[in-house]
């Protein structure tokens, strides 16, 4: 790593330290998560997809699992041949993978190597939609995540890859970032004002 590039992480290291601060002492925060699981809501309506993927939200984080939630229960109220399953993230921290389990309210938890709950010993799953927490995002898509690489490298590895969907608040909009070589544009945004990309 050279200079530059030391430079520049430092700089996203601070960058990611800000926003979490932000998001953390939003004084609107209430009216802000209220509205973003209106947007989501009315964002899945009509998608075909049966298995979503999530994640439990840290740091203040966007929780997506109400809304998802609802979205199960609404589609079991529609004739499908497939009922609707919701995926978390199951991390192995020494192999550096990422795989999805089933999660229900109630269903069985337990905390992964970050300190972050998952669901124990639940079916796996493969999503065709996957909701993102975004730290930050920018404009063509691009999303600021906390570092580790763990979504790229399961994205990398999935055929056909899913829909990913970027989650966060609109004061988490970045300007001016600029995404690295190795950076990969998020399918949508969605924030609590609604969909920011595409545009």
């Amino acid at each position: 790593m050279n200079n530059s590039d030391e430079q520049r992480a430092l700089e996203k290291k601070a960058l990611r330290k800000r926003l979490v601060q932000q998001r953390l002492q939003l004084p609107d925060r209430e009216r802000r998560v209220s509205q973003l699981r209106q947007v989501m809501r009315i964002w899945l309506v009509g998608r075909p997809d049966t298995v979503i993927g999530a994640y439990w939200p840290i740091k203040g984080e966007f929780d997506p699992l109400p809304a998802l939630h609802r979205w199960k229960e609404d589609g079991e109220l529609i004739d499908r041949p497939q009922r609707r399953k919701i995926g978390l993230p199951v991390v192995d921290k020494v192999r550096k993978t990422m795989t999805f389990h089933a999660w229900y309210p109630g269903c069985p938890m337990e905390e992964d190597a970050f300190g972050i709950p998952k669901p124990k010993d639940t079916e796996l799953l493969t999503p065709t939609l996957l909701f993102v927490a975004c730290v930050g995002y920018a404009p063509g898509g691009y999303r600021l995540g906390y570092g580790g690489g763990f979504y790229d490298r399961m994205l990398a590895q999935m055929a056909p890859p899913p829909t990913t969907v970027g989650l966060g608040f609109a004061t988490d909009y970045l300007p001016d970032f600029e995404p690295e070589s190795h950076d990969l544009p998020l399918d949508a945004i969605l924030n609590d004002h609604g969909v920011v990309w595409p545009v």
